[in-house]
């Protein structure tokens, strides 16, 4: 079930890639774009969109495995999608992570959503915060402190907007289909210092953000290294 899951997801994160990659190329064209950071040339070849649609399935298919993590409100899931993000914008620039992203959650609103696309938008705009200022900062110069650096930055970064689009966005959503008292309840459950949405945020949301992006800066700073060959 899930291999057949894959290869359709596969075979979509292909297509929609080609759509994308014409879209791009007829801006960079019509803005004249100089190469930098956020260029198109290394990832337009046949052979990089390729592996982009396989690391886009790849995130998708860990966006689907996730798992709650203790101390945490039992609504807050451990997901290690991102992790092919940050892969491929280390490899590739941080479009390609971008894309890796957009791609993941886009598959995830045609075939399981469960919020009419506001938890896949919320998910989008946190991974690239993480995974933008992370390979940014590391393709200044492919050093193994400034992949350290940019990973912290890119944690922060992400524990900030997962912050504000939880505050704004997500936890407001959600508030429509189950009282924010209850919400509220399922925090205090695990740390008695949430009695509101403000605490919930600060005392919850942002350390679950910090703890997933030093999950996966961790597990990338470990294999990078390793399969960063294949990705070539």
């Amino acid at each position: 079930m899930l291999s057949l899951l894959a290869l359709k997801s596969i075979t979509s994160g292909f297509f929609i890639i080609l759509l994308l990659f014409e879209e791009v190329i007829i801006l960079e064209k019509t803005v004249n774009a100089k190469e930098g950071i956020f260029s198109i040339k290394k990832i337009k070849s046949v052979n990089s969109m390729v592996k982009l649609s396989l690391l886009s399935v790849l995130a998708y298919i860990f966006m689907i495995i996730e798992f709650p993590v203790p101390l945490f409100p039992s609504f807050l899931k451990l997901d290690l999608s991102d992790l092919p993000a940050l892969v491929g914008a280390f490899s590739f620039g941080p479009l390609a992570g971008v894309i890796i992203e957009f791609i993941k959650n886009l598959l995830h609103v045609l075939t399981m959503t469960k919020t009419g696309g506001v938890g896949e938008l919320a998910n989008f705009l946190v991974g690239c915060a993480l995974v933008v200022p992370a390979s940014s900062l590391y393709l200044l110069k492919r050093k193994r402190s400034y992949a350290l650096y940019g990973m912290l930055l890119g944690t922060i970064v992400m524990a900030i907007v997962g912050g504000v689009m939880n505050y704004y966005v997500l936890i407001p959503f959600y508030a429509k289909m189950m009282p924010m008292e209850q919400i509220i309840n399922l925090g205090n459950a695990v740390n008695g210092a949430i009695t509101d949405l403000k605490t919930l945020i600060l005392y919850s949301i942002v350390p679950f953000n910090i703890f997933k992006g030093v999950i996966i800066s961790v597990i990338t700073g470990a294999i990078y290294k390793k399969i960063s060959y294949i990705l070539r």
